[in-house]
């Protein structure tokens, strides 16, 4: 089973979608504050859904989500088990040694079965799409990164009041 992933909106005018009765918004604001690699997939993958079905949709990566669009740490992403409440893993295990790379590698090649692209690939196509993507930059100034540090799909870096009045209008989802 192959997953659709966008590189341009599938319907042309959002407003003429059926809604069924429900408010239908035009927008959409993510913000992704972790990096977890089970943590990060949820706010990628909505926002390609958005993004095809003609939802204007930008990305605030903040705290630790900022690893997703930094370079040097977007390709080692990890499952973290240590306190995850929905492993299937016993408690016990969690915390051993070698137990979130066995968790992470097993995610990655699921994942692969799924033909769903890696993170990077994911914010390269949702770039593609239109989704814009901004770095937080209190979250910059608390992990010491510049602009060069970070993919350059980001549109820029901006701070949680700028992101609150790009996003004026539409849905906000904190993941």
């Amino acid at each position: 089973m192959s997953l659709p992933f966008a590189q341009t909106p599938s319907i042309a005018n959002a407003e003429e979608a059926p809604t069924g009765g429900l408010v239908r918004t035009n927008k959409l604001a993510l913000v992704c504050a972790k990096s977890g690699l089970d943590e990060s997939y949820p706010v990628l993958i909505m926002a390609n859904a958005a993004r095809m079905t003609g939802i204007e949709v930008s990305i605030f990566f903040t705290f630790y989500g900022l690893d997703v669009i930094t370079k040097n740490k977007v390709d080692k992403l990890w499952v973290n088990m240590v306190g995850n409440p929905s492993t299937p893993m016993p408690p016990f295990m969690m915390g051993l040694p070698g137990m979130e790379v066995m968790a992470t590698s097993m995610m990655k090649k699921k994942m692969s079965e799924l033909d769903l692209p890696p993170p990077r690939e994911m914010v390269e196509m949702l770039a593609a799409s239109g989704c814009k993507l901004y770095g937080c930059e209190l979250a910059m100034r608390m992990f010491d990164r510049e602009d060069e540090d970070l993919l350059p799909e980001v549109d820029s870096v901006i701070t949680a009041t700028d992101f609150f009045e790009l996003a004026e209008g539409g849905q906000i989802i904190f993941v």
